[in-house]
């Protein structure tokens, strides 16, 4: 990428501190902790969208899982100890988005290095998968007998996450950072209304299943918002795995639990049918968490490390960002501001649908997306006066044509939107941003008998079919492969130092807040905290583009209307978080306001305003 001038790295380095600045100033402090959790058995946690402090920080969805991050920084963890304890209470308070049974990507900053780590423990398909794992009678089928069955749950990666971040970069072993999630499972947390909205949206498909049920719905009925929800039965999970490692997960009496779970789902007298998968103790035992570098692009003179594949988080933000580096978007009007960022996040999904799958089983071309070279002869498509019609077709970026095309246009498959995002950040100036999930709301709805947590979904992330028979779909299944996703946890530098961290949950449109957020705090110069704040539109290359409520009812949409964009309204668009050094030491957590029942941020030290 271009190399900005002193000029322009120098007022882009005077925006950052001023606008974090700004954010210290009107910052909340973190409350008090009670408790392995944070808070008493039954008392819920009074959440904060933005705190600033010393100590180091965490921000998450879910205040009982903040506070159990904080509480290990408090003894003297780090970043990643924090970070697997705050992953592991939300898989207490956040079962629907995240937990064992399924997985994600980790990004670590490491202080002392100033290199940028990664993990990879996305979920894999049996090795007996083929590109026909979701095809019956040579039809794919319907998605949602595919997504609440056996056949759609993928070898769960998280465990082997935690334990290999914890190994490599940790400094406190695995059953110390599971004790306060352990002790929230036991004790109990308390019940909101996005946690009883969510059971209720999953209720049919729920009542399948006796032991999700018995889990989720004590007595058979929805739980009540401020009552207290207690799972003992991964209480113990959480203390055998404490004691023994993850080995009886993958290798040992659970892993035979998950297998028996996935091959004969235990459904009701009521059921009809659920579909079986194929998961066998043999995938499990082979399942590893992959370490390997980041992606990597230069943007307004930042470093932007994120996900390289399987996710396409990575490459996807960051070609876009390269599509938006020759246009100083600070002098923009809101309008044409909005268009371009539209614009490039439609043509770089339409490279990353026909590029990014799994690298281990296809040939992804992570350097060539990434190149300015490629960016430019992308950009040129886009034009102030006129907007692109989806299915836009992709470009070839090991042999880049200025406005040139490649194979045919296809449509961006769906990605279920049941994610979490967490960030956390030490006294020693490690910083990691962590994305995990379970895929959809509720994963495949299948509960663990005696083990008290969900399994994923995640296979369903795979092309069912091609999407054009003629064009080759990097993200149909296989044997052992990882199905393609669009999780962007990334970690910005600045002359190799932090500048801030972000990520977000939503399916595909990840991608898009990710980005629109890092646009509203770099070039339009938003503190931290009102950029993940903003209204948001997410475009997929699709033929319309989503819109927030904010932005559906603003006099910007008319104006994009009459320049030829088409638009949906959806309530909400991610629950994004992230963290920021200040001056003197400090840092500044920041989450959602009002989504997804809004955020929790927290500091060990809370500063005074």
């Amino acid at each position: 990428m271009r190399r900005t001038t002193n000029r322009r790295s120098a007022r882009l380095i005077a925006v950052l501190t001023a606008t974090a600045a700004v954010a210290a100033a009107g910052a909340a402090a973190a409350p008090a902790l009670t408790g392995s959790g944070g808070a008493a058995a039954g008392h819920q946690q009074s959440k904060k969208p933005v705190a600033v402090g010393y100590g180091g920080a965490v921000s998450s969805v879910d205040a009982d899982a903040s506070a159990a991050g904080i509480k290990v920084l408090k003894q003297g963890g780090n970043a990643v100890d924090a970070a697997v304890a705050t992953a592991a209470a939300l898989g207490v308070t956040e079962p629907y988005s995240a937990g064992l049974g399924g997985g994600g990507y980790l990004v670590s900053y490491d202080a002392s290095s100033g290199k940028v780590r990664t993990l990879d423990g996305r979920e894999t398909a049996p090795k007996s998968a083929d590109e026909k794992l979701f095809q019956e009678d040579g039809k794919a089928l319907p998605f949602d007998e595919a997504v609440t069955s056996g056949l759609s749950v993928g070898t769960p990666g998280t465990p082997a996450t935690w334990q290999e971040a914890l190994g490599k970069w940790g400094t406190k072993p695995l059953g110390k950072v599971l004790a306060p999630a352990q002790k929230l499972a036991h004790d109990g947390f308390t019940v909101d209304d996005t946690f009883r909205d969510q059971t209720a949206e999953n209720e049919k498909r729920f009542r399948k299943f006796p032991d999700t049920v018995d889990l989720f719905m004590p007595g058979g009925k929805l739980p009540k918002t401020g009552s207290t929800l207690r799972n003992p039965d991964l209480a113990r999970t959480y203390a055998t795995i404490a004691r023994k490692g993850i080995g009886p997960l993958y290798d040992g009496a659970i892993a035979d639990d998950i297998v028996k779970t996935v091959r004969k789902p235990p459904v009701g007298p009521d059921t009809k049918k659920v579909r079986t998968g194929d998961l066998t103790r043999d995938d499990l035992k082979a399942y590893g968490a992959k370490k390997q570098g980041p992606s990597h692009t230069r943007y307004r003179g930042l470093d932007v490390f994120g996900m390289a594949p399987s996710s396409s988080g990575g490459t996807t933000v960051g070609e876009a960002l390269n599509i938006l580096e020759r246009s100083d978007l600070s002098k923009l009007s809101k309008k044409k501001l909005l268009h371009r960022y539209i614009e490039a996040s439609r043509v770089a999904f339409a490279d990353r649908g026909r590029w990014v799958g799994d690298p281990s089983a296809e040939d992804v071309p992570t350097k060539d997306l990434l190149s300015q070279r490629f960016a430019d002869s992308r950009a040129c498509l886009i034009k102030d006066d006129k907007v692109l019609k989806s299915p836009v077709t992709p470009g070839d970026p090991r042999h880049p044509e200025d406005c040139g095309s490649g194979d045919k246009a296809a449509p961006t498959t769906y990605e279920g939107d049941s994610t979490t995002h967490l960030t956390a950040a030490d006294k020693w100036g490690n910083i990691v941003s962590y994305t995990l999930t379970i895929e959809q709301t509720g994963g495949s709805g299948i509960t663990v008998p005696g083990r008290g947590f969900l399994l994923n979904n995640e296979l369903t992330d795979f092309s069912f079919e091609p999407a054009d028979p003629d064009v080759h779909d990097p993200n149909l299944p296989g044997p052992g492969k990882r199905p393609r996703s669009s999780m962007s946890p990334t970690i910005v530098l600045k002359g190799g130092k932090p500048a801030f961290a972000l990520g977000s949950p939503g399916g595909a449109t990840i991608i898009t807040t990710v980005l629109q957020s890092m646009i509203n705090h770099v070039d339009r110069g938003m503190p931290l905290g009102d950029a993940i704040n903003a209204p948001r539109a997410s475009q997929r290359n699709a033929e319309k583009t989503e819109l927030e409520p904010k932005l559906w009812n603003s006099d910007l949409r008319p104006q994009l209307e009459d320049l030829g964009h088409s638009f949906t309204k959806i309530d909400e668009i991610g629950a994004a978080t992230g963290v920021q050094p200040l001056p003197g030491g400090r840092w500044l957590a920041a989450a959602e306001k009002d989504r997804r029942g809004g955020g929790s941020a927290m500091v060990v030290h809370p500063s005074k305003r």
